[in-house]
């Protein structure tokens, strides 16, 4: 393939309802998408999963414009690629930015397929034809929302509910869930709030009988996480420190978690998600997908990431109207009443982008050319 043009979109998506973490709440999507053309005029549709602000990550909507339009798109236009697996390798040059460099790969990979005329989740590799289905949800102004909420997903069909917990939303919260809801699959979410001063307080929470606690300490560490792990029945879930294959193998090897969240834009694309799950996989540790608030272009990425083998955990791989008013892609996203997808046949990543309903949402293009 020869890569002849990118072409990168911003669009502002506003949320069905805020979604709030321990970070801050979001009303807003700021979206970047990317299509890529090759001299044959196929196209393929990649997604930067950045929030708005670095505060998840480094990277931002800003910044990864930048990133995308001024560093990386030059490294690739214009050049003659073998396949989509060797995009990863041309960036090498430049550190961190993966958010950024997964919204290229991505596109690349489902140019790929296209050509292929094969679905993206089968060139990849996968052999799930159906995903099981959780929901995230946020931090709610009151806790009877919180429940409210919860009840609409379970009547939904969904498999698994995990909640945002934080400092003062955490233990009491979690209690009130299982007093309402009984036994259901339920995980809590604390994106690196708290410390391993807070040991003593997961404790506590194991009376609940939780899937597991997702990234409860610092953003980075693999180190402390070993220690709370030692302490704890209840799986560690690390999802901010594993940003490569490497990580997941020694994050492994400290015993820093029994299952590891998998994102899309965290590691870096296809390539790198895949050599992840290999790496767990081999090592007897259940993988999920992550959300990252997506669109339907990035949640049909996750769709096809998420039918490899050893996604064996319910991710956040939920329908479009979960989030959106009107999605980007045709059909949208759904999910059965007993919570399933079911990966589409159709070539690359399945759906249809629409077009005319990005032009409407555009803020700002532009395009990188040989």
């Amino acid at each position: 393939m020869k890569i002849s043009r990118i072409e990168l979109t911003e669009i502002n998506l506003p949320l069905v309802h805020f979604f709030e973490t321990s970070f801050g709440r979001t009303i807003e999507r700021r979206i970047i998408l990317v299509r890529v053309v090759d001299e044959e005029g196929a196209e393929g549709w990649g997604e930067c999963t950045c929030g708005e602000v670095p505060n998840y990550s480094e990277e931002w909507t800003d910044s990864c414009w930048e990133t995308i339009e001024k560093i990386l798109s030059p490294l690739l236009v214009g050049k003659e690629i073998g396949s989509a697996s060797e995009v990863w390798s041309l960036f090498s040059a430049v550190r961190g930015n993966r958010m950024s460099k997964a919204a290229i790969e991505t596109a690349v990979w489902d140019l790929e397929a296209k050509k292929l005329d094969t679905p993206l989740w089968k060139h990849l590799g996968g052999t799930q034809e159906e995903i099981a289905c959780g929901v995230s949800i946020g931090i709610q102004d009151s806790v009877e929302e919180l429940l409210d909420k919860i009840h609409t997903e379970l009547e939904a069909g969904y498999r698994r509910i995990k909640v945002k917990i934080a400092p003062g939303w955490d233990r009491d919260i979690i209690a009130r869930i299982r007093h309402r809801f009984g036994d259901i699959p339920l995980m809590g979410d604390a994106n690196s709030a708290y410390t391993l001063g807070d040991a003593d307080l997961f404790k506590s929470m194991e009376e609940f009988d939780l899937m597991m606690f997702e990234q409860p300490l610092s953003r980075s560490d693999i180190v402390d996480h070993a220690k709370l792990q030692k302490e704890l029945l209840t799986s560690i879930c690390l999802d901010e420190s594993i940003h490569s294959p490497e990580d997941a193998r020694k994050a492994i090897e400290l015993g820093s978690c029994r299952i590891v969240n998998v994102k899309l834009g965290r590691v870096g694309g296809h390539q790198q998600a895949r050599e992840v799950e290999t790496v767990c996989r081999g090592a007897g540790v259940p993988v999920w997908c992550g959300g990252m608030l997506e669109s339907g272009i990035g949640r049909a990425h996750n769709i096809a990431m998420s039918t490899l083998e050893g996604f064996t955990l319910p991710g956040d791989v939920s329908a479009s109207k979960r989030y959106w008013h009107e999605d980007i892609i045709d059909p949208e996203v759904a999910v059965s009443s007993d919570g399933y997808i079911i990966p589409p046949e159709g070539p690359g990543i399945g759906f249809k982008v629409r077009a005319d309903r990005i032009e409407k949402l555009a803020v700002r293009e532009t395009i990188i050319r040989d």
